[in-house]
């Protein structure tokens, strides 16, 4: 789980905006702050109540130290849903948790006193970032922590291997036989006490070789398996130590340790950036996907933000759950997976799937309902989907109308039940306030005979290249869950000028090395 950091800011999803439009369209993807206040309060109650007596005392003392604050409020909501997770996991499973140090100290005390601090693998250092030259009177923070936790003793592990560089070849492997194989020797000395595995030996080259007080490394059939196969290394003299032969060609590579510096963070321009701040690159999930699971088991993220793990867990022929608190975030996910995976097939629940499902959202929230009918037209928010004043306008879409130049289409949504002529007239003026070249109406009521007929007066939009469309398009919610009705207007980039499109993964989803 990459959850939020609790560092003061909103992390707002960024859409792409061709150039030349407003820049302004994101809307706030999850707010990262928290306060103390009835909510932590009644969530710590719930600690106490179910989470057993070791994290129940350990948050009581944490709670002590800290005080009633937003760093105390945000260590109960992530406690909370840790003793979710410890209780779903598997016995085989792990846990990775994301995090950077504004809370990682007191992340790891929490992780300690949910999953028992026997069960702690790792501390896992990601190098995120470069070198930052604007870093006056303290060191550049260019790293984030990964704790790595187990279930259980029985946990799946798949050691992952970082593969030799051709350069890198000679360095690791100086020595050469006469048929051109690199090696290099390793110790044999014991690093324990072991008095089976002291011995003297005699090697084919007719030398006696002491052992190191600790004994070798293998016992006496192996040494002479070695022996005969040419993997020993004789010293120049006789009171020297034996030493192993390691070939270049039959390591994979070299085993991963816990500081990752190999893994680059996604560019600027980077193919596989959707815009979303807090997005990792796929390799640091799949990484973490292959060494602690197999072909068919199940990944969980429970803060999904722009689907990297879902993306990696499919990618990787594992089934996968992905779960996240807003709408726009689930639909982004959506178009990802399925522009990467074409075909694909999933479930997606807590969505509005019926007329019923997006009458109960609206009759809940409103601005909710407005966001996610928003989705339905592939339209980013309004200037962050943010309540307010929207002057008409709930959603913007730009298509390409032609090679290089890109229009506006103004999105209005209406989820009340008292439907009439006005909102199609207060459209078309929006429309043209706003030199949109088409205005969609979404609406959760069927129209009016006087909306349709006003909509229809406003005339055609005429493409360059694509023909007519209607200037003022009415759609309901029912027609376009069902997909009887659409949008139409000419896009040459396919949606791409909204929504930045994700890679397509190779057909088969083949678990690929991740270091060639």
């Amino acid at each position: 789980l990459d959850p939020p950091f609790n560092s003061k800011r909103d992390y707002n999803l960024l859409f792409k905006t061709p150039k030349g439009m407003e820049s302004d369209a994101q809307i706030t993807a999850f707010e990262d702050s928290w306060h103390w206040g009835e909510q932590a309060s009644r969530e710590f109650h719930e600690i106490k109540t179910r989470g057993g007596t070791d994290v129940a005392n350990m948050m009581l003392a944490l709670r002590e130290f800290l005080g009633e604050n937003d760093m105390m409020a945000y260590l109960t909501m992530m406690c909370n849903r840790l003793i979710e997770l410890q209780r779903v996991l598997k016995l085989t499973g792990s846990i990775y948790l994301h995090c950077d140090p504004t809370a990682s100290h007191y992340l790891k005390i929490v992780l300690d006193g949910v999953f028992g601090k026997e069960n702690f693998k790792s501390e896992i250092v990601w190098k995120r970032t470069t070198a930052h030259g604007n870093v006056y009177r303290n060191y550049g923070d260019i790293t984030d922590t990964i704790f790595f936790y187990q279930k259980t003793a029985q946990h799946t592990w798949n050691q992952p291997i970082k593969a030799f560089k051709p350069e890198e070849i000679a360095t690791l492997f100086p020595s050469g036989d006469e048929d051109g194989r690199r090696w290099r020797s390793e110790n044999m000395r014991n690093p324990g006490v072991r008095p089976n595995l002291t011995y003297d030996y005699t090697a084919s080259n007719g030398v006696t070789y002491k052992p190191h007080a600790n004994g070798w490394t293998v016992s006496i059939e192996k040494m002479r398996q070695f022996d005969a196969e040419g993997r020993l290394h004789f010293p120049a003299s006789a009171d020297g130590r034996l030493r192993q032969k390691l070939y270049a060609d039959e390591r994979e590579g070299t085993k991963v340790q816990n500081l990752w510096d190999d893994i680059s963070p996604i560019g600027a321009q980077a193919a596989e950036r959707l815009g979303y701040p807090t997005q990792k690159p796929l390799a640091l999930l799949e990484r973490i996907i292959q060494a602690s699971s197999n072909e068919g088991d199940v990944v969980l993220d429970p803060f999904c933000g722009c689907g990297t793990a879902v993306h990696a867990a499919e990618k990787l022929k594992r089934q996968w759950i992905g779960i996240d608190i807003t709408h726009l975030a689930v639909h982004l996910i959506e178009k990802r997976l399925k522009q990467a995976f074409p075909g694909i097939t999933f479930e997606v629940q807590g969505v509005p799937q019926d007329f019923a499902g997006a009458k109960d959202l609206a009759d809940r929230d409103k601005h909710q309902f407005q966001l996610w009918a928003c989705t339905l037209v592939d339209a980013q928010p309004y200037k962050g989907g943010k309540k307010g004043s929207d002057k008409g306008i709930d959603g913007l879409i730009y298509p390409e109308v032609e090679k290089g130049k890109s229009e506006k289409i103004v999105v209005s949504v209406k989820g009340g039940e008292h439907v009439g002529v006005s909102f199609i007239r207060d459209l078309v003026g929006t429309v043209e306030r706003e030199k949109a070249i088409i205005g969609l109406y979404v609406g959760l009521t069927p129209p009016t005979r006087e909306m349709v007929k006003e909509a229809a007066s406003a005339g055609m939009y005429e493409s360059p290249h694509h023909g007519a469309f209607p200037k003022i398009q009415i759609l309901t919610i029912e027609d376009l869950l069902s997909g009887k009705a659409r949008a139409l207007y000419p896009d040459m980039a396919y949606g791409g000028q909204t929504f930045k499109k994700a890679k397509k993964e190779t057909k088969g989803g083949k678990q690929e090395t991740l270091f060639d």
